[in-house]
């Protein structure tokens, strides 16, 4: 077996199976699930007919590099979404298609470093989405968990970090909005990231699958800003988007990966043998799903109730921070997050996640410790009963 396996530590969920295994839920409640960010809004039935006329194409191979029309119409969103340059985001040679962000994300690392680069580095947020630590150490990489807390209000500072480090960077991980603070990089940031990048020559890797979940204002995107400092090629930079929180699709594992054309390039020939390829039925109701806002504002309505229902519910007894984008809600609580999550389960059958298990550090030094993850997805009735019952967790534990 490969060595590097060994590096890699359990998966959240692993973490809080072991967690509760052991405990028997209350039985004067039913089982209420916030602990993962999957979307439960139903899907638009648009997109569901779209895909079962495209059922034919189950009979042949899809290509790495995807349709046209699904690079066509993500390069368009792109484009509209950002308020980027009309045509300035090349279909052919600055976009790609892949299967969800996540095999992405991980993939991206391989295929800019590996265990001939020794000293190679990673840089990533901390608390921060587990994808981004496994992807570095199977490449032979060293993570650094920069951290992102209340302080810094949960932006990492990585310009602080030592010269001699970042010379060794090879990607920096960027997710705005965070996963799971729910942090957004704004522009000032971006573009200091940006000069950073270039200075020690690593690459920005912006992790903004949930660009459309937001309340005020959208969140700002780093291909806007690269082209906004006179990067017309993006030069350095890329993003990744996906439909399982804007159109409620984590079952089709669609996204799409974009920005500097020389590195999707290398990219491409690495996906070319990993056979990562969307079939096309998906293909095709991706196509409607870009091509369309009416459902993805519907959908953002939905998560500015659920956050408004906890807001009530939750500012009366400790405060309280509504993120500026995303669907989780980073909770501070009595006694930490594992002694909660296990109250919580055990007296009020809900499941959230201790938010130590996203970030790493020992003892006190995880960002994570004091907090738990909870995604906002159920449907408003059923969240709300759920943050009722987290209510009534924090008193007993107050």
């Amino acid at each position: 077996m490969n060595t590097m396996l060994r590096g890699l530590q359990p998966y959240p969920f692993e973490k809080l199976h072991a967690l509760l295994k052991e405990v028997t839920p209350s039985r004067e409640h039913t089982p209420i699930n916030l602990s993962i960010g999957e979307p439960r809004h139903p899907v638009a039935p648009w997109i569901r007919e779209t895909m079962a006329q495209a059922l034919d194409g189950i009979s042949r191979y899809p290509t790495t590099r995807g349709e046209e029309g699904l690079r066509q119409s993500a390069a368009r969103w792109l484009e509209r979404r950002f308020t980027l340059i009309p045509g300035s985001v090349d279909p052919e040679t600055q976009l790609l298609p892949v299967n969800g962000t996540r095999e992405a994300l991980f993939s991206i690392v391989q295929a800019v470093t590996g265990p001939r680069d020794p000293g190679a580095v990673v840089l990533m947020p901390n608390p921060f989405y587990q994808i981004y630590e496994g992807a570095a150490l199977m490449a032979g990489a060293t993570p650094i968990h920069v951290p992102a807390t209340e302080d810094n209000h949960f932006l990492p500072d990585y310009a602080s970090l030592p010269p001699e480090l970042l010379a060794r960077t090879r990607l920096l991980f960027l997710c705005s909005p965070a996963n799971p603070t729910g942090a957004v990089t704004h522009e000032a940031e971006l573009i200091r990231l940006l000069h950073l990048a270039e200075t020690y020559q690593f690459i920005l890797a912006a992790d903004e699958c949930y660009s459309e979940i937001w309340d005020r204002s959208p969140p700002p995107g780093l291909l806007k800003v690269a082209q906004d400092q006179g990067r017309m090629g993006f030069e350095r930079c890329l993003v990744f988007h996906s439909l399982s929180k804007r159109s409620n699709m984590p079952g089709a594992r669609s996204g799409f990966v974009a920005g500097d054309a020389a590195i999707l390039n290398d990219y491409f020939q690495l996906r070319t043998y990993t056979g990562c390829a969307t079939p096309p039925f998906i293909q095709q109701a991706a196509i409607a799903a870009w091509n369309d806002e009416t459902h993805v504002e519907e959908n953002r309505i939905q998560y500015r109730q659920k956050f408004a229902d906890a807001l009530e519910i939750l500012q009366p007894l400790l405060p309280v921070r509504i993120p500026e984008a995303g669907f989780y809600l980073w909770l501070k609580v009595p006694k930490g997050g594992e002694l909660f999550a296990r109250h919580l389960f055990q007296r009020y059958n809900v499941t959230v996640l201790p938010g130590a298990y996203l970030g790493r550090g020992h003892g006190t030094d995880n960002p994570g410790l004091p907090y738990v993850r909870i995604a906002m997805v159920q449907p408003r009735n059923e969240n709300k009963e759920g943050i009722q019952r987290i209510a009534a967790a924090i008193r007993d534990l107050a």
